[in-house]
């Protein structure tokens, strides 16, 4: 790390349904691992990471919220001074697939409702286990567009797709934003 840029703290919420793969791409991203082995978050986790954008330090503060309804009277405080979200939802062609892509509007409309509007980005993930020639994603867009989301991105936490480019933009996002704004 840089020792003469800024030292600059994001806390980045991840939410979406359980089992859609929201720690296992915070894995994959600040450990560069994935485990197979699901283990279900219990209330929330917290991740840093540290990264150098142009010189200055960023402290990364990934906060891993649980999708099962029972912790959902938890979320409001676990959401607090987040300045960035990331939804996931799980692109397999089953019940948890359908279900989690449904539900994107109302994990936005939650964190929303606590945070105002914030810079949003969705995962696709599970890619590795779909065929993604078979992908329509004018469904997605269109969710993007009615929401102003910054865009999505289609990820496996297992292979690595698509992880690094989308933590990164939103990361690099937040960074020129906040630089613009100073």
């Amino acid at each position: 790390m840089s020792e003469s840029g800024k030292k600059l703290k994001f806390k980045i919420t991840v939410i979406g349904d359980g089992k859609v793969g929201k720690t296992s791409l915070i894995r994959k991203y600040t450990l560069g691992n994935f485990d197979t082995d699901y283990i279900e978050t219990i209330g929330a986790q917290f991740s840093k990471f540290d990264k150098e954008v142009s010189g200055d330090n960023i402290r990364l503060l990934f906060w891993d919220i649980a999708g099962q309804d029972d912790f959902k009277m938890f979320r409001p405080s676990f959401y607090r001074e987040s300045v960035a979200g990331i939804i996931v939802y799980s692109l397999e062609e089953n019940e948890l697939g359908k279900l989690s892509f449904e539900h994107i509007q109302n994990w936005h409309e939650d964190i929303k409702r606590f945070c105002g509007d914030l810079p949003i980005v969705i995962f696709a993930n599970k890619c590795d286990l779909i065929n993604e020639d078979n992908l329509d994603f004018s469904e997605i867009q269109k969710i993007v567009n009615e929401r102003k989301f910054l865009g999505y991105y289609i990820t496996s936490a297992k292979t690595g797709q698509g992880v690094y480019k989308a933590f990164n933009d939103i990361i690099d996002k937040l960074y020129y934003d906040l630089i613009k704004a100073n």
